[in-house]
């Protein structure tokens, strides 16, 4: 049985890029017609242009934070979906809130990473995600289906009745947060629970720390993790432990600038931002608010797409300065007014109670009257006052923050 779930993980690079190229258009096209909030946002794009990733980075970006805003004035699904919600097979509802709806399957794409992982159909699965208000159950639980695998749907808590299931039912992988089989485990260690069955895993939604990795393949499980989100389904997939994340075949993603859409060079950290094929609900240049940066070689394992390092933090870095809400949006746009200036770091401090901020600057050539220029840029753009330092070309840090809120706050 092949190592790889199809032939497209292993095509040419190129092969790859015009056939995400192809589907680009395609799916622009579709989205300015069936979809209410496309239509308006897309009206002066033409798809038949959208020929390269440049001619993408033109487009907008759709912000996972502006979704509460516009399924609030358009409920429940902000004008995105090319359909109505009454059509869809199932909704969901996210912290925030967040509607997310559910297609037709395949809708998240998880089979992937699960097969790399050694999922097969003779393995009978712990899928320890929720099934109820939000979508984790049933984005692995169709995929492990779709792959033939036995579900055992034990979602969260309980830990002593889901160690005791692994004997019963002669579980053999698992699928949850990085943390929590640790705890299952030990639970049934307490109570000489025989946990041995269970020979791979399958994680995201936390840190999969070192630590962790040691601890499960001392007791001979495997684990691998994905990136993926509820609106996108899955983004990245671990092949080979800690050798970072293999792009999904049917995703565009980019890394950006926080705060604009510009893409960045491959190794600078930035915002995750991704564009899915879904027909029946359009996402196109998503910002998931994930910071993380592009690796510049492919994997060991064979695939040949794109890789991402991993999750490396939040990309939305909004802070309150002086009772006004400071956003990374806001600090691109007073880059974006001096083409001397080729990056920006707002940091936030306090001294003696009161807050202090100060601009870095990375510009070869600084003077007076620049500092003065960008200084009346903060002001105007953030509507707070603030100091100005420059500082060399690449002297920042390349850890994706835009704002650098260093202030002791008070627990």
């Amino acid at each position: 049985m092949s190592e790889f779930y199809d032939e497209r993980e292993t095509r040419s690079p190129e092969a790859r890029e015009r056939a995400l190229m192809d589907a680009l258009r395609a799916q622009v096209r579709h989205a300015k017609i069936h979809s209410p909030h496309y239509r308006e946002t897309l009206a002066d794009v033409d798809p038949d242009t959208l020929l390269s990733r440049e001619a993408l980075s033109a487009l907008p970006v759709l912000y996972k934070s502006d979704l509460i805003d516009l399924q609030a004035k358009a409920p429940p699904l902000g004008g995105l979906a090319t359909r109505p919600a009454a059509d869809f097979k199932r909704l969901y509802l996210s912290p925030g809130p967040i509607a997310e709806p559910e297609a037709e399957h395949p809708h998240w794409r998880m089979e992937r990473a699960l097969w790399a992982a050694g999922f097969r159909s003779a393995d009978i699965v712990m899928n320890t995600f929720a099934y109820h208000l939000t979508p984790a159950g049933f984005m692995f639980d169709h995929a492990l289906a779709a792959l033939g695998a036995t579900v055992f749907p034990s979602g969260v808590g309980n830990t002593q009745t889901q160690a005791s299931a692994i004997p019963v039912l002669g579980i053999t992988g698992y699928v949850g947060t990085p943390d929590f089989l640790k705890a299952i485990l030990e639970k049934g260690d307490e109570h000489g629970i025989e946990t041995g069955t269970i020979a791979r895993a399958m994680v995201t939604g936390g840190p999969l720390f070192p630590s962790l990795r040691e601890f499960y393949a001392a007791r001979g499980i495997a684990v691998r993790q994905c990136y993926g989100t509820a609106e996108l389904g899955l983004i990245g997939y671990e092949t080979e432990p800690g050798a970072g994340l293999v792009l999904d075949e049917d995703a565009v993603v980019e890394i950006v600038r926080p705060g604009t859409g510009d893409p960045v060079a491959p190794g600078e950290v930035g915002e995750v931002v991704v564009t899915t094929f879904n027909a029946a609900y359009p996402l196109i240049r998503f910002a998931t608010g994930d910071l993380s940066a592009e690796l510049d070689t492919p994997s060991s394992c064979g695939r040949t797409g794109r890789r991402l390092k991993g999750w490396m933090g939040r990309a939305d870095q909004t802070t309150k300065v002086r009772g006004m809400f400071v956003h990374p949006r806001q600090v691109a746009a007073i880059v974006n007014r001096f083409a001397r200036v080729h990056r920006a770091r707002l940091v936030i401090d306090e001294d003696g109670g009161a807050d202090k901020v100060l601009l870095k600057v990375e510009v070869a050539d600084g003077d007076e009257a620049l500092a003065a220029a960008v200084a009346e840029a903060i002001r105007t753009e953030c509507r707070v006052r603030g100091d100005v330092a420059f500082v060399d070309p690449g002297s920042l840090p390349n850890d994706g923050k835009v704002i650098d809120d260093v202030r002791k706050l008070e627990a």
